[in-house]
């Protein structure tokens, strides 16, 4: 018997995979900046007007369409929307809003950095995972990257103090927390899920987000008195618009796909992806050039991507030739 590295399906669907988590990846990266750009308002209100922005887009474009998809979402998979869509939706990105604003984009898509770690690990449990110390190489590979920019992070200037870091940490690996449990999560309700599309997923996680940001309005009114310009108002408003869509709307939707067509461990090395975009927008908006620490943790990123794909290869069987 003759064997090939792999078959053209399986192929296929890795490589799609992988593009899906690098889009997702590339979208995901701007809610990193989204919060330096309207930065006079609180990580509350920057939550609140990003999903309730997702939450209108969402339903408008399930309107046509809502009986249909709902008659196929069992009652359970209601209540994990639910809490997928509060945990890895609104409170991961109150936290990871306060985090960015305290620390900055570098120290806070570090710590988000280490989620493909965490998924990995919790992903080599399931039943067909690749093993772990096959995937050895690539968590070295993300854990040397890691380093790298959490030594850039540390030993660059910072005008915030001891306590405001610490504060900033904090947020930042609450942050990771709930986007582990929600990538998780969210890949395993997806696996239980064939007769709604990953993108009907993602807009139904948009329409209970959106409902669940109109309950948090009265505790951005309560907690934030600040007068803003109608200039500051109308920069949020596209903020919000902008990062729903292209984030929320476009980034899920890739995410989702990416979900289906790759297993849980190397979905956790897609989300990599979205450290490397958030760092490229952040030099962007520093109007600097990473500094070689930081090429050369882009540099572990990629490889522990590339090896973790090399170890997802099955051999398959094929007929000898005659």
């Amino acid at each position: 018997m003759m064997t090939l590295p792999i078959s053209r399906s399986h192929h296929s669907g890795l490589w799609i995979g992988v593009a899906c988590g690098m889009g997702a990846g590339a979208f995901w990266g701007l809610v990193f900046l989204a919060p330096e750009l309207v930065g006079e308002f609180s990580p509350l209100q920057i939550a609140i007007g990003r999903y309730l922005s997702y939450g209108l887009i969402a339903a408008a474009l399930l309107a046509p369409r809502w009986r249909s998809i709902v008659a196929h979402v069992p009652r359970r998979q209601w209540w994990n929307l639910m809490w997928l869509a509060f945990a890895g939706n609104t409170l991961y990105y109150i936290f990871l809003a306060n985090a960015v604003q305290i620390g900055g984009i570098a120290m806070t898509s570090l710590v988000i950095g280490f989620l493909p770690v965490v998924v990995t690990i919790v992903g080599s449990r399931e039943d067909g995972a690749v093993a772990l110390r096959k995937l050895a190489p690539s968590l070295l590979l993300c854990a040397l990257g890691a380093i790298c920019i959490g030594w850039q992070a540390v030993a660059g200037p910072s005008a915030a103090s001891p306590a405001q870091q610490l504060t900033g940490l904090l947020c930042a690996i609450a942050a990771l927390a709930l986007w582990s449990a929600y990538a998780i999560g969210n890949a395993r309700c997806l696996a239980k899920l064939d007769r709604v599309s990953s993108h009907d997923w993602s807009l139904l996680t948009g329409v209970v987000t959106g409902a669940q940001s109109l309950l948090l309005i009265p505790f951005a009114l309560a907690f934030n008195k600040a007068d803003h310009s109608i200039n500051a108002w109308l920069l949020f408003g596209a903020v919000s618009v902008g990062i729903a869509v292209l984030a929320s709307i476009a980034g899920n939707g890739l995410w989702n796909r990416a979900s289906r067509l790759l297993p849980l461990t190397l979905v956790g090395q897609m989300i990599l992806f979205e450290t490397l975009f958030a760092l490229l927008y952040g030099f962007m908006w520093e109007r600097r050039l990473p500094t070689w620490l930081e090429v050369a943790a882009l540099i572990c990123v990629v490889l522990s991507v590339l090896t973790c794909l090399a170890a997802h290869r099955k051999p398959v069987p094929m007929e000898p030739a005659a």
